[in-house]
């Protein structure tokens, strides 16, 4: 998996989960503001999408925008969207947030190239207890969703950590 952007345009990630109103929505909020901090705001581009399409058009759950709130971010500009393969071709790194979703992406690259961009986002992170994937709040308790976002926090740290140094010498 390429990690280093090699062009000046900027690096653009994105997160994706099964329906785009829970777990993609805060990594890609979440991300967008690690770079804003580290002010490169404006080289670096996150997005998020859905491998189905139940929620297209819809705003991120109101459990996830509570739990972004509460942590000072704002969510509420999202609007749920599928992951198409012209995704592919926009984005230098596709983040799956658990393995299902990296399985439906592997099978939906078309080339070795998109499969290349594939990555899961805990193993970007690897967790003291081995968990690779995000746990999906949306069926659990309220504070899961606190839970999930913490999970998210610490991988798109490391995932921007080591972006960082490359992001920042195309500058």
């Amino acid at each position: 998996m390429e990690l280093v952007p090699d062009v000046r345009d900027p690096y653009r990630v994105i997160f994706v989960c099964t329906g785009n109103i829970c777990r993609s929505p805060m990594a890609e909020v979440v991300f967008r503001w690690f770079a804003a901090q580290a002010g490169l705001g404006d080289r670096v581009v996150s997005s998020s999408a859905a491998t189905g399409d139940w929620h297209v058009g819809e705003r991120a759950d109101g459990r996830t925008l509570d739990a972004l709130r509460r942590r000072g971010y704002d969510g509420s500009h999202h609007r749920a969207r599928q992951f198409t393969h012209a995704d592919f071709d926009r984005n230098d790194l596709v983040v799956a947030l658990d393995r299902s979703h990296e399985r439906i992406l592997a099978s939906w690259a078309r080339t070795p190239d998109d499969a290349d961009k594939l990555a899961l986002m805990l193993s970007i992170a690897p967790r003291d207890d081995g968990q690779l994937d995000v746990p999906d709040p949306y069926y659990g308790h309220p504070g899961m969703f606190d839970e999930v976002l913490g999970m998210i926090e610490g991988a798109s740290r490391a995932l921007f950590r080591q972006l960082e140094p490359a992001i920042r010498s195309t500058s």
